[in-house]
């Protein structure tokens, strides 16, 4: 389909009618001889004196060419455009952060998988994960891992396959062996300064408690709550661990608590597969979707269609000379 984007230029098509309409007609004084036999000059030739200019008028070739010229160039700067088929574009609402704790005690082989199988707390998490980013099509997935420090394992992206293949790739200990639970939700606030969505949600697993953020999790949960981000925390693994890897569940509900989230303890796999289901349910889907059709300008094609008219006529012009030229050769021989 063809659309024209400036197509107030054909309102230019009748101008040079109106300008020769309108325009006086073009006159010249040449200087004339006076003969004293013009009588007789008249009666050998046979011709009628009269008064008046003549008014040289164009042939019809000639006015075909300028009008088809003209109506070439006026279609060029109309900007004819070409528009494709239409394009449907899928614009996420939604950015969406899980951080992982990847500290030793992910080790654990206290899950059980669908089909019986011993799995370890990180083993059921990647799992888990994996169906969960199924449900997410239209939402741009981050990865934080932490463990003595918080980093990026993928930026916000909607290639969920990437996404879970970086995931898989993440092995215990690989951050370290403790747990910084507040530096982790200190660097998703920072990635999340960058999103051009409102709708920020951030996923927190670990099973344990913190051992030694630089920013508390509580205060970071505030400067969250500020930042509009909501904040879901898992607890994943048995709540009566002593030490250092303890669960403090009253830090990881009140974290929760403070960004409008919910607190969620995960014992087995099929408690973590409840969880993200109510995540789910919580946080649907949010997309906008975007139609456009692409377009490509063609004013190129009137412009050489022009040049091409504009050739084809100086061209013709010019062999008539020629052949003029020869004919009175012709005729003086």
């Amino acid at each position: 389909m063809i659309e024209f984007s400036l197509p107030w230029f054909f309102l230019l098509l009748p101008l040079p009618v109106v300008i020769y309409r309108l325009s006086p007609v073009y006159k010249e004084s040449q200087e004339s001889v006076r003969v004293p036999f013009f009588q007789r000059l008249v009666e050998l030739t046979g011709e009628t004196p009269q008064k008046g200019a003549v008014v040289a008028s164009r042939r019809p070739f000639q006015k075909i060419w300028i009008s088809c010229t003209w109506a070439l160039i006026i279609c060029a700067m109309a900007k004819p455009m070409w528009l494709g088929d239409p394009v449907e574009h899928v614009k996420s609402a939604r950015d969406l952060m899980v951080a992982v704790d990847l500290s030793g005690s992910m080790e654990a082989k206290d899950f059980v998988s669908q089909d019986g199988e011993a799995l370890s707390r990180l083993d059921a998490v990647k799992s888990v994960l994996g169906e969960f980013a199924e449900q997410r099509q239209h939402d741009r997935l981050g990865l934080i891992v932490f463990g003595d420090s918080p980093y990026l394992q993928a930026p916000f992206t909607q290639d969920h396959e990437t996404w879970l293949a970086l995931l898989n790739e993440t092995e215990i200990a690989m951050a370290g062996q403790s747990t910084m639970f507040g530096d982790a939700i200190g660097l998703a606030i920072k990635l999340f300064e960058k999103s051009e969505t409102d709708n920020r949600v951030l996923i927190v697993l670990t099973d344990g408690n913190d051992t030694g953020s630089k920013v508390p999790p509580v205060e970071a949960a505030k400067i969250a709550d500020h930042k509009d981000i909501t904040i879901y925390t898992i607890a994943i693994g048995d709540p009566k661990t002593v030490g250092e890897q303890a669960l403090d569940m009253e830090v990881i509900e009140t974290v929760a608590k403070e960004t409008g989230g919910a607190a969620y303890q995960a014992l087995d796999r099929d408690e973590l597969d409840r969880i993200y289901e109510d995540i789910a349910e919580l946080e649907p889907e949010d997309y906008k979707t975007l139609n456009f059709r692409p377009k490509s300008s063609l004013h190129h094609y009137p412009l050489a269609l022009a040049f091409i008219v504009y050739l084809i006529y100086f061209l013709s012009k010019s062999l008539m000379r020629a052949k003029s030229k020869d004919a009175r050769r012709a005729n003086d021989v």
